[in-house]
């Protein structure tokens, strides 16, 4: 995830501006020599780059802060962290790193090839300014969206988790095309640009899922029959309960 971003941030930024980490070392000089960008080691990274992206699992927030935390009580100039480790709030990256300005965000794998969803919150030390420019910054990864930091974790359960979900629907899709003779790259193509046209003509004409149904859906049609089907076997209730139990299990982590 941290590479998709750094891929789409340098798309807006000089990558000569960009300096890169990892646990490791070799990971971020591949990544660097791709992209044109600089690389060094996690202290370097927290003694010089005013927006610093914490792209490390939940799990290991704790031995990063330890690393890096002396570095950032000896700066002068200011910085921001960017986190994007889920189900630690800005509170928690306070805590552990100390009292600076927090962004926390939650991308998902579509930032790869900049139709991502990036939900993002903020604590109280950082900027509107700072916040308009991180968002600028950040475009190229596809859509952000400023949202209550309450309100994230049950939000990234969609965003974040719905990916996989998705390509549940896709497989389902094109299983049910080659069962009545499709041939299969051909029904992961059809299923697929059927669910990205579908989404954008939502997105871009603002109707509801509900109102595009039924332009689909002739009475006494094909279609109808389908989604009575769909009905029948509990899709709906499955895909609800999918993004409640991925929220709830954010909660425990």
């Amino acid at each position: 995830m941290a590479c998709a971003l750094c891929e789409a941030l340098v798309k807006n930024i000089s990558p000569k501006t960009v300096l890169l980490s990892n646990r490791t070392a070799q990971k971020a000089e591949n990544l660097a020599k791709k992209l044109g960008c600089e690389f060094a080691d996690s202290k370097s990274v927290a003694e010089k780059c005013r927006y610093i992206f914490l792209g490390v699992k939940p799990q290991t927030l704790g031995e990063l802060a330890s690393e890096i935390r002396p570095c950032l009580e000896k700066r002068e100039s200011r910085f921001i962290l960017v986190s994007m480790a889920a189900g630690r709030s800005t509170g928690d990256i306070a805590e552990l790193f100390g009292e600076y300005p927090v962004i926390r965000i939650m991308p998902n794998v579509a930032c790869a090839v900049g139709e991502g969803m990036i939900l993002c919150a903020k604590n109280s030390l950082v900027t509107c300014e700072e916040y308009k420019a991180f968002f600028k910054a950040m475009d190229k990864s596809g859509r952000l969206d400023d949202i209550p930091e309450r309100l994230i974790d049950a939000a990234s359960a969609v965003s974040g988790c719905g990916p996989a979900f998705v390509y549940e629907v896709i497989e389902s899709l094109a299983d049910g095309a080659v069962a009545c003779g499709v041939p299969r790259d051909k029904a992961y193509l059809y299923a697929s640009q059927t669910l990205l046209g579908s989404a954008k003509l939502m997105l871009e004409t603002g109707k509801t899922p509900a109102a595009l149904k039924d332009s689909v859906c002739s009475p006494g049609g094909t279609t109808i029959q389908g989604v009575r089907k769909l009905h029948e076997g509990g899709l709906s209730s499955a895909l609800m309960e999918a993004v409640i139990a991925s929220y709830e299990k954010t909660l425990n982590i």
